[in-house]
């Protein structure tokens, strides 16, 4: 077999990207945290490096990507890897090797439960969380990936998620927002991130790595990668700018934090989109995006909810906005391989797409609180009053990130 060598090695660095992301999640998570919190919130991120592995190659890859079971999941004829060959094509027409596959979607796979522990830091013990991690995977992330991109039901309904906006944000979002309500409000509330060039440096890594994980989603090098790759910056340029804007209006400075958490905000309400539209559409939908997140903040913050590190707002409402986004102005005059939205006549694409991400964010929602009622059954979710006022890093892990 010879490979597209090109196409290949795209998706290699594409791969390497969408890994430096989780790292990337740790730093800018690290920094919207207090003093006392920062490892612990960082460790939950570096662990799904080390577990999600471990639980993709042996049965994740295969109930995501192998057979069909009522449409819903796949089957284990390829746990443990068993049965994918070097030499075995991606696809007769996507000439790549199947192991880069296998590689580039464990990425995916590795951030997605990352993303929920922003919402629930500095509460949580680190044991009830490893286990929420693996059955999070297995009852939400794996289900919804074969649903959408591995010909389950969804896919053939019609759903469309160019990189994640249903498989990846939806999901992790109302999973979070679901944790936010079970374990409670925080007994030591830090108003302050404690380092803001931690937080920046966050986003540039997640920004620069989003660039694989939407151009690299098209599994190849043509000029739909492109396409996605320009809307991946642009969407997040506009959201940043929008973001900045709303916030200076309302407090009278410009804030950088506000500037940062805009970015991702535009980088995950694109993400369902990118290799759909086009870029005058990319601009709007990271205007949309800035407005959307930005407000559905201020709602939780009006509401009291103690979604820590805005996940709900900023990943859940971004990716169920870039969903029903798609559904508007999906067109198959970008990507033939699409379908045109609700302005170009679709209307029965949009209420596929409408009908998907309600369905995903209800099933994340109720799933997540049902599975940490359990495990609280098991072993305590939440740490007492105590070990938060002296810091979870020191309690649970008995390390410190600073000296002084």
């Amino acid at each position: 077999m010879v490979f597209d060598t090109g196409s290949t090695a795209f998706m290699l660095l594409a791969t390497s990207l969408v890994m430096l992301m989780t790292p990337g999640l740790a730093f800018f998570y690290g920094g919207l945290v207090g003093r006392k919190g920062v490892l612990a919130i960082m460790m939950q991120s570096f662990v799904s490096l080390g577990i999600t592995t471990i639980l993709w190659v042996t049965v994740g890859y295969s109930l995501c990507f192998s057979g069909d079971i009522g449409g819903i999941i796949g089957n284990l004829n390829h746990a443990f890897l068993n049965g994918v060959n070097l030499t075995d094509a991606f696809s007769p027409t996507n000439n790549i090797p199947t192991v880069v596959f296998v590689a580039y979607q464990m990425m995916f796979a590795v951030i997605t439960p990352a993303l929920i522990t922003g919402a629930f830091t500095e509460r949580v013990r680190f044991k009830a969380y490893l286990i929420f991690q693996i059955f999070w995977l297995l009852l939400v992330y794996f289900p919804f990936t074969h649903m959408v991109w591995g010909g389950g039901i969804l896919a053939q309904l019609g759903v469309l998620d160019f990189a994640g906006g249903i498989v990846v944000h939806a999901t992790a979002g109302m999973a979070a927002l679901a944790s936010v309500f079970f374990v409670g409000k925080r007994a030591v509330k830090e108003s302050q991130p404690h380092s803001i060039p931690l937080i920046a440096l966050g986003t540039a890594l997640l920004w620069f790595g989003w660039y694989g994980f939407n151009a690299g989603s098209e599994l190849k090098v043509d000029e739909i990668t492109s396409i996605a790759f320009l809307n991946t910056d642009i969407a997040a340029s506009f959201a940043s700018m929008v973001w900045l804007a709303i916030e200076w209006k309302h407090t009278g400075k410009p804030k950088f934090v506000g500037f940062l958490t805009g970015a991702v905000a535009g980088l995950a309400t694109i993400t369902p989109a990118a290799g759909f539209v086009g870029p005058k559409e990319a601009a709007l939908i990271g205007i949309i995006a800035g407005i959307v997140c930005f407000y559905a903040v201020e709602l939780k913050n009006k509401l009291n909810w103690d979604d820590a590190l805005d996940v709900w707002g900023v990943h859940g409402v971004g990716g169920i906005t870039g969903v029903i986004l798609l559904g508007v102005f999906g067109t198959t005059a970008i990507n033939p391989a699409g379908a045109n939205g609700l302005i170009h006549g679709g209307t029965s694409f949009f209420l596929v797409e409408l009908g998907a991400v309600v369905f995903a964010s209800v099933y994340a929602f109720v799933i997540s609180y049902g599975m940490l009622y359990v495990i609280d059954k098991i072993t305590p979710v939440r740490v007492n009053s105590e070990e938060q006022n002296i810091g979870l890093d020191e309690t649970l892990h008995g390390e410190n990130a600073y000296l002084i």
